[in-house]
């Protein structure tokens, strides 16, 4: 595939103190091409893979549960074809596979999914059986980032559900990651979680490099929750790598794209802020989903915007959203508007 010479960018990288790897802030999301939300072929995904590579793209997350193990299959296809160029590799553990079988309840089963039953295992021997288990489907002989994956009300329902697996996984999963951290055989450790509470408890509870937070920081939210979230990850030296920073699509496509709302039919009030955001976006001829990249990368506790694409011209879309110049009078119409608190850092500096 040929990315034209206009597409590429140098793309700025930040440092997760703790380890010392360097992140591209433009971080590829692997989730979309497991499969889940629609059948994306190989073609596609690696169309996805290659224009990020091109466009200067070098930290690719990913995850044994996108696509049940699909996801894998095809990152590590993809960068073992780039094996003596320099990138960094996330996974994520806390889930092992097994083959489906015939007579397996599949009512639970996400659709798209390679055949294999996901079993949510935060132990020890859990997290060391998932992590050899993605080597495999890699086909690396390294990862660079290990994050305990979906260990939140969000993923598992309620707290009380959620609680238990947070103990097995600080006794179990963080307890094997540490000991192969010590040793060198990865570089860093952190969770990925979709509720900054349930953040915060990881980051209290144990010494983590980095922490990888989905749809709760974004143009659209900026709690206080999570900015003393951030506080305390500066106090503890943990950097911050942002995913879902469209809140499930709506700041990609816009109010009247009808997108969900972390994956849900979006409230009026959330589509009345965004409409107002537009309207901010046309009198500056600023992208939404450029608002949306730039807004998050102009905290510099956050080390990477991980971005999912499903082909190639997602990618691109996402690299132009990175490179576009805001100017910074849209940010202060922005803050004047009560958009965005006066106190939230934003490109008002050139980046």
């Amino acid at each position: 595939m040929h990315i034209s010479q206009s597409s590429k960018v140098d793309i700025a990288s930040r440092c997760i103190n703790r380890s010392e790897l360097k992140l591209t802030e433009f971080g590829f999301g692997s989730a979309p091409i497991g499969n889940f939300r629609f059948n994306i072929s190989d073609k596609d995904a690696y169309g996805a893979m290659s224009a990020a590579w091109e466009g200067g793209c070098r930290y690719f997350d990913t995850s044994p549960f996108y696509g049940y193990g699909r996801s894998e299959l095809r990152v590590g296809q993809f960068l073992r074809e780039r094996i003596d160029e320099s990138y960094v590799l996330s996974t994520k553990i806390g889930r092992w596979m097994r083959p489906l079988r015939a007579s397996d309840n599949i009512s639970n089963l996400r659709k798209g999914g390679l055949p294999f039953i996901p079993n949510f295992d935060p132990s020890y021997d859990g997290t060391m059986r998932s992590l050899e288990q993605s080597f495999l489907r890699l086909g690396l002989n390294h990862i660079d980032i290990v994050f305990i994956h979906d260990i939140d009300s969000f993923s598992h329902g309620s707290d009380a559900v959620a609680e238990p697996l947070f103990e097995l996984a600080m006794t179990g999963a963080y307890r094997a990651l540490t000991e192969l951290r010590r040793s060198g055989e990865i570089k860093a450790i952190g969770a990925g979680i979709n509720e900054t509470s349930w953040c915060r408890r990881f980051v209290e509870a144990g010494e983590f490099d980095c922490m990888m937070l989905a749809g709760q920081y974004s143009l659209l939210e900026h709690s206080q929750e999570t900015l003393d979230l951030f506080d305390l990850c500066r106090t503890k030296n943990v950097g911050l790598l942002l995913a879902g920073v469209f809140n499930s699509g709506l700041l990609a496509s816009g109010s009247k794209s009808g997108a969900s709302f972390h994956y849900k039919p979006t409230p009026q009030k959330i589509l009345d802020r965004v409409e107002k955001i537009e309207m901010i976006c046309q009198l500056h001829q600023v992208s939404l989903n450029a608002a949306a990249v730039q807004f998050v990368l102009a905290e510099q506790l956050v080390k990477s915007a991980v971005l999912g694409s499903t082909c190639e011209s997602e990618s691109l879309s996402n690299l132009s959203a990175y490179r576009s110049n805001i100017p910074s009078q849209f940010w202060t119409d922005l803050k004047n508007e009560g958009l965005i608190p006066n106190h939230v850092p934003t490109g008002l500096d050139p980046r």
